[in-house]
């Protein structure tokens, strides 16, 4: 089972989101059979079986084990990932695009730009998982509370220039068999759970 995967095929994200079959790959984590799934969520067993056929068919599912009882065979079924991410891919031409936007202050673009991000790392992994390599990444995740808009400004600038100055640094387009890698830097009013109240919610768009 993978940690993660990311969906991209338009049939396969509908029916993920189809709420008992998103409940059945949640039950799923762990290999089950038609049955023991039938008496959790509370349906037929055929009823369960056409849902889990579906899932199978757009790999979402794959079979873990089977047991004989008597004449019997029963299949367990596992989940292929323990949690899944929507592609923006999955919606084609309305997908969000950053390109469609010059604001690049707005929040929406913000969006758009995560929505890219997760549209091609996806893809790359998927690739990578396929030629049984591991994918180049590096994340940065952190939380910083400013005393004022001037101070995040100010803090704006100064991450700017020193991106710019290492940029500037370690790019080389005329290196052989250079390997272009896309940084995306951002920054938005941290959730309240997280910041323990530190966010104004008057403050966001300043």
């Amino acid at each position: 089972m993978l940690d993660l995967d990311v969906i991209d095929a338009p049939a396969a994200a509908a029916l993920a989101l189809e709420p008992i079959k998103a409940r059945l790959l949640s039950e799923l984590a762990a290999p089950a059979s038609a049955a023991a799934l039938a008496a959790r969520v509370g349906l037929t067993r055929q009823k369960v079986n056409y849902h889990l056929r579906a899932l199978e068919e757009h790999k979402l599912i794959e079979p873990a084990e089977e047991r004989r009882w008597g004449g019997l065979t029963e299949r367990l079924m596992v989940a292929t990932a323990a949690s899944y991410v929507v592609s923006p891919a999955a919606l084609g031409p309305i997908a969000a695009d950053p390109g469609r936007s010059n604001d690049r202050l707005s929040a929406s673009y913000l969006v758009a730009l995560a929505a890219r991000m997760v549209r091609e790392v996806g893809s790359l992994l998927r690739s990578a998982r396929q030629q049984d390599k591991r994918l180049a990444t590096l994340s940065i995740d952190t939380v910083i509370s400013f005393r004022s808009p001037a101070e995040r400004a100010a803090f704006t600038a100064d991450l700017t220039q020193a991106v710019t100055a290492l940029a500037a640094r370690y790019h080389d387009e005329s290196a052989p068999n250079t390997r272009p890698h896309r940084l995306v830097i951002a920054s938005y009013p941290a959730p309240n759970d997280v910041a323990a109240g530190n966010v104004d919610p008057d403050d966001t768009n300043s």
